[in-house]
């Protein structure tokens, strides 16, 4: 099985999606490191968007806006684990979910934890 392990160049936190970081001992769980973000469109995306329907492919506005998104809840739970005093994030996961229409969040989070 490969284990893939992210450090996250800002800080140098280990961020990894799997319950343990290679080669390295959890000393403590210091618990659940959180950061999100809401995001809305907007009117200048959305006529681009509604083009883009109407001919077909990738909505590229639609796509930046997302990964801007996801890099700014990872930053923010990063800065949560930091303020935690951890080592590594374990276990990271993302999700996003309608809060109304046009406006989504974005979360990530995992477990903060201190290494030996």
């Amino acid at each position: 099985m490969v284990q893939k392990l992210v450090f996250y160049t800002k800080t140098n936190m280990i961020i990894t999606t799997t319950e343990q970081v290679p080669n390295k001992e959890i000393a403590e769980i210091l618990g659940i490191a959180r950061g999100s973000t809401v995001r809305a469109r907007n009117i200048g995306r959305d006529i681009f968007a509604g083009l883009k329907n109407i001919v077909g492919g990738e909505i590229s506005e639609y796509t930046k806006l997302q990964a801007q998104s996801r890099e700014q809840a990872l930053d923010r739970m990063v800065k949560d684990a930091e303020r935690l005093n951890a080592d590594a994030i374990i276990n990271v996961r993302l999700t996003t979910s309608m809060i109304m229409q046009g406006v989504a969040e974005i979360l990530a989070y995992g477990t903060a934890v201190k290494l030996k």
